[in-house]
C-alpha cells in the first residue's frame, strides 16, 4: 500500500497524488487513450486508481474517474466512498461528476480545467449543485501546467497524424 505519511501538508500530499495521477495519464496515452489519470485516496493511503480506457474497452463509461470509483467500491466493500479524495488530471465530465456525487466523494482535486465538458465549474458545476443531495469540495490547479501540456501535446500529435493520413490517401 502506497502511503505519504512523511508528507505533512495538504499541498504536499496534493502534489504527491497528482503526480501519481499524471503517471497514470501517461499510461493511458501509451495505450492510445486520451491522457487522463485518477487516484482515490483515504487519508494518506491509496485506495484505487484508474486511467482512461474508453477506446480499448469500447466502453464510453471507461473514464479514469469511473474506473477508479469502481475499484474503490470493491476495495472498500461499499458504493459509498464518504471519506475519499479523488485526484484527477482533467476536470470531470457530467457522467463522472454524477458518479462522484452518488459515491459521496468528500473532496475532488483537479489539475486542468475542461471548458468544453467540465462539470466541476468550468462549463457547469454539477459537483456543487445545491439542489442535489451531496456536494463535493473541489480544488483546482494542482500541477495544472503539466496536465494541460500533456493533453495539448496529445491532441497536437493526434491532429498531425490525421493530417498525414489524409495526405497519404490523397497521394495514393
Amino acid at each position: 500500500m502506497m502511503t505519504v505519511s512523511e508528507l505533512l501538508s495538504t499541498a504536499d500530499q496534493d502534489h504527491f497524488w497528482m503526480n501519481h495521477a499524471l503517471s497514470l495519464a501517461e499510461k493511458a496515452e501509451q495505450q492510445g487513450e486520451i491522457p487522463v489519470g485518477a487516484v482515490l485516496v483515504k487519508g494518506t493511503e491509496l485506495v484505487a486508481e484508474g486511467w482512461n480506457q474508453t477506446i480499448q474497452s469500447h466502453d464510453p463509461t471507461a473514464h479514469a474517474e469511473v474506473i477508479a470509483l469502481r475499484k474503490a467500491g470493491l476495495e472498500v466493500g461499499n458504493y459509498r466512498l464518504n471519506d475519499l479524495t479523488l485526484y484527477v488530471t482533467l476536470e470531470p465530465c457530467p457522467m463522472c461528476a454524477g458518479a462522484m456525487i452518488h459515491a459521496r466523494i468528500k473532496r475532488l482535486v483537479i489539475a486542468a480545467k475542461d471548458f468544453r465538458t467540465g462539470a466541476a465549474g468550468s462549463l457547469i458545476n454539477l459537483v456543487q449543485e445545491p439542489r442535489l443531495n451531496h456536494q463535493v469540495k473541489t480544488d483546482f490547479g494542482v500541477l495544472e501546467s503539466e496536465a494541460s501540456e500533456m493533453l495539448s501535446g496529445f491532441f497536437r500529435k493526434r491532429r498531425l497524424e490525421k493530417k498525414e493520413a489524409r495526405q497519404k490517401s490523397l497521394e495514393s
